[in-house]
């Protein structure tokens, strides 16, 4: 039994030891937080508590002891699962992950079994419901590892993952360690304050396990279905239970002093840290949600494991290793008087330590608390390592007089070596709690080294967004030779980070966190990730793809791409293979397009230029792209006239990549030169008499049109018919799709070649007019200007809830409101346009949508609010 004990302690110590490896480690890399924190729970404490709660156990039942070998098995099989485990989540290896859960599960069920059986026949005592402690730590760290497996790799899935978290920080903490814990103090307390154990001991042991555990479950499954009001329910029986041992606790404390007072105070603490937390739990989950509960419960973690784990090795250390080491009572007081010097300071410093890290103080209050509680860890050290060298002593001159006299000499030395493995064990692992949680678990530099000058001269900043279990955009496309910056930040209630493949990271970023990486020029593929563990398989990656020598990072001349750039499936660059997310927010500060046409100007003759350019046009919620645009907007401005008005449009060319044109459907004259392709740099004036009625399209004349239109380069021109009513409202509405991605790469082209959009739009932009209706009121008249801008798919406009009583498509007016008939859809073909006009009935809201109901889902829809 000692030489186990031993080894076990030797086990424990080791992984103590590399918990403060991985702590210290936690300043350079962000994961080690979570790798130290793991090293504890899963190495130090599952090692610790798996032999000693066999130990116990069979103390309290008064049962046989079990098969050492069998014992030995299962600790080896507990310690290589948790190697399994940590290993994989390190290395991202899924399937070493499940296997080191998969043996950790066998291992842990195996001693849960061991637990039931030892009390088929033993004789009990009044402290063996103690056992179901044990028992019930067991069940919880096999629910445990199940859903850290589901959420390390990935498979609880994004829209699961902040529930299943919850309920697996709360099972393991409040269940594997805290159950135990709370057992063992109903044995603990009363010897270290040295009075009888009430007869009510047994009685209120059985009510506080069912109150802790069925809470701990209610809790639990309560988180992992989303069920907020029944989780916190849960949490406040757990704390109740924890309020009823409290309470026993402290009825049996006596006016004489305690046999230890350093230890009951600690002990004492550490059972007002677990109520503490376990109370600002529940509160937490009456009142945020399960994204706003995210942060603020993990930053319990922290707290109760110095609070409540730190302070109880450091009270059972103080009362228990007199009491293993001493040879007699009177070397028992002394080595206890050594333990005790300086104990009131050293609680104070560790619990005033403790306060800072739970208040929501500025982080220079948090990082003093985690120095004040780790300084109070490290001079409770001085006092063990004299105890140990005395008692050492002591044992040499104990076995020196054995050998002079023949005696056996078995009393003190022999118990010495495993009580040396329990110390050096404890106190390192008292000191890796303590050191785990000092940091603030941020890391890296909040930029990395500034970026080289590029080849190509070219730099792009790309804003990147951390949030919902995702990073926006997923995809960044860009020519070999770019010189990349990402500004990242998150925009999640919980903490995140991005890794970039063999390059720089951000330190760990709060809600509303920037940080600006500069990669430099960029000539190779590369993956970014949020580190925390389970968050890279979840699908929190970043793709960045480049391509070889296109003319410029805005995407290759006239579109024409290089033979490096022949990833024709790949996704888009601000978006997904499965279109954009039209459930994101748009970014602060986004305003709409006005649909609204200016009026008709006076006069016959109208001017205007117009600046072909490239531009970066949020064109869908959070998803940034770069367009090809003519002033600016994607589509360009509309013009509005009469008709045999003149217009006269300057094109200057801005674009430094290519050459552009423009086409005016509205005007009627031979193309050879005012469609002509200008260079960068260039001007051409454009002039054409409007000698027929319509709504018209505009487009960039330079092949290939299918590029430069599906890139963004069309607009409108309306021409009023003669005679045209007032209407008390008009909109003009440009449909078109979108085609995320580097404009004029490859994989663009392909998807616009096989007709395969990421969305589709209203003005340029997808679903902008859901996120800000357009207003009318009640019984007004409203004229709806339509356009089909393309490339590829004309629209079927319906507005929901109306019925139009004008149409007028292609110069033809359909229908007229002294019509018998109605129309439901204005249905035109790419380039076509026209308008209807209709009366909204009564106050509401009135969905128009492109009656293609996968144009309408994936973009082409909008509100119109109309008021009494």
């Amino acid at each position: 039994m000692r030489a186990r004990h031993l080894a076990a302690h030797a086990v424990v110590a080791g992984w103590a030891v590399l918990t403060l490896l991985a702590a210290s480690a936690q300043q350079t890399l962000p994961v080690a937080r979570w790798l130290a924190i793991h090293l504890f729970l899963l190495g130090a404490a599952t090692t610790a508590i798996v032999v000693w709660s066999e130990h116990f156990a069979v103390a309290m039942l008064h049962a046989e002891l079990p098969d050492r070998r069998w014992s030995d098995v299962r600790a080896a099989g507990v310690n290589l699962g948790v190697v399994g485990v940590l290993a994989g989540v390190w290395a991202d290896l899924p399937a070493l992950t499940g296997a080191g859960c998969a043996l950790l599960v066998g291992a842990i069920g195996a001693h849960l079994v061991v637990l039931v059986r030892l009390g088929r026949g033993a004789l009990g005592g009044r402290l063996a419901p103690v056992v179901g402690y044990y028992r019930a730590a067991a069940a919880a760290l096999i629910v445990g590892a199940v859903l850290g497996w589901l959420l390390a790799t990935g498979r609880a899935g994004p829209q699961h993952h902040g529930d299943l978290r919850l309920a697996h920080v709360h099972v393991t903490l409040l269940g594997w360690i805290g159950l135990p814990v709370l057992g063992t103090l109903f044995m603990l307390w009363p010897t270290a304050l040295g009075v009888r154990m009430p007869e009510r001991t047994t009685r209120s042991a059985r009510h506080v396990l069912g109150l802790t555990g069925g809470g701990l479950l209610t809790a639990v499954a309560a988180l992992a279905a989303g069920l907020r009001p029944a989780a916190a329910f849960g949490v406040a029986l757990y704390a109740a239970g924890v309020a009823v041992a409290a309470v026993l606790f402290a009825r049996t404390v006596r006016r004489r002093p305690a046999v230890s007072a350093a230890a009951a105070w600690a002990l004492a603490a550490a059972l007002a840290w677990l109520f503490a937390g376990v109370v600002a739990d529940s509160g937490l989950l009456v009142t945020r949600s399960v994204t706003e509960a995210q942060e603020p419960v993990a930053s319990l973690v922290p707290v109760l494991l110095v609070g409540l784990v730190g302070q109880i090795l450091m009270g059972a250390l103080t009362y228990l290793l007199p009491v293993v080491l001493a040879s007699g009572p009177k070397e028992r007081a002394a080595l206890r008087a050594v333990l005790e010097r300086g104990w009131a300071v050293r609680l104070a410093a560790l619990n005033l330590g403790v306060v800072l890290l739970a208040l929501p103080l500025p982080r220079p209050a948090g990082t003093g608390g985690a120095l004040l509680a780790g300084a109070a860890g490290a001079a409770f050290r001085a006092p063990v390592a004299a105890v140990l060298i005395r008692s050492r002593r002591a044992a040499g001159r104990t076995a020196g007089e054995d050998g002079e006299t023949g005696g056996t000499g078995t009393t003190g030395a022999s118990r010495r070596p495993a009580a040396w493995g329990t110390a050096v064990g404890a106190v390192l692992t008292v000191l890796a709690v303590l050191i785990a949680n000092s940091g603030g678990g941020t890391s890296g530099s909040d930029d990395a080294a500034g970026a080289a000058d590029s080849g190509s001269g070219v730099t792009r900043t790309v804003d990147v967004t951390l949030a919902d279990m995702r990073i926006r955009p997923d995809r960044i496309e860009v020519d070999a030779g770019t010189a990349l910056r990402l500004k990242i930040t998150n925009t999640d209630s919980r903490r995140h980070d991005l890794k970039v493949e063999d390059g720089p990271a951000t330190p760990m970023l709060a809600k509303g966190d920037s940080r600006v990486l500069d990669l430099g020029p960029v000539t190779a593929d590369r993956e970014a990730w949020c580190t925390l563990p389970g968050h890279r398989a979840a699908g929190m990656t970043l793709d960045i793809v480049v391509h070889g020598d296109t003319a410029t990072a805005g995407g290759g001349y006239e579109g024409h791409t290089s033979a490096g750039d022949t990833d024709a499936d790949a996704d888009p660059a601000t978006g997904t293979g499965d279109g954009v997310d039209l459930t994101a927010d748009f970014s602060a500060g986004w305003r709409p397009r006005a649909a609204e046409p200016a009026p008709a100007p006076g006069g016959t003759m109208h001017r205007t230029e117009l600046h072909a350019s490239q531009a970066d046009i949020e064109v869908a919620p959070g998803t940034t792209q770069r367009m090809w645009t003519f002033g600016g907007t994607a589509p360009g401005p509309t013009l509005r006239g009469k008709v045999g008005d003149v217009f006269e449009i300057t094109l200057v060319n801005d674009d430094t990549a290519m050459g552009h044109g423009i086409d005016f459907h509205a005007g009627s004259l031979a193309p050879d030169r005012p469609m002509r392709t200008i260079e960068p740099g260039e001007r051409l004036v454009y002039r054409f008499r409007a000698e027929k009625a319509g709504a018209w399209l505009y487009h960039c004349s330079t092949p290939p049109m299918l590029q430069h239109i599906g890139n963004g380069m069309y607009g409108a021109v309306v021409i009023d018919p003669p005679g045209l009513r007032k209407a008390d409202h008009e909109y003009v509405l440009v449909s078109s799709e979108l085609y995320l991605g580097t404009p004029g790469s490859a994989a663009q082209v392909a998807k616009m070649r096989r007709n395969d959009p990421d969305a589709w739009m209203f003005n340029g932009v997808a679903a902008q007019y859901a996120e800000r209706p357009l207003s009318v009121r009640a019984g007004e008249r409203v004229r709806f200007w339509v356009i089909a801008a393309g490339p590829r798919d004309g629209i079927a406009f319906h507005v929901v809830g109306t019925v139009f009583d004008t149409v007028y498509m292609e110069g033809v007016h359909l229908l007229r409101p002294d019509d018998p008939g109605g129309a439901q859809v204005l249905d035109l073909a790419p380039a076509q346009g026209g308008f209807v006009e209709t009366t909204f009935p009564e106050a509401g809201h009135y969905a128009f949508v492109d009656h293609d109901m996968r144009h309408a889902e994936a973009g082409a829809h909008g509100t119109v609010e109309a008021t009494e």
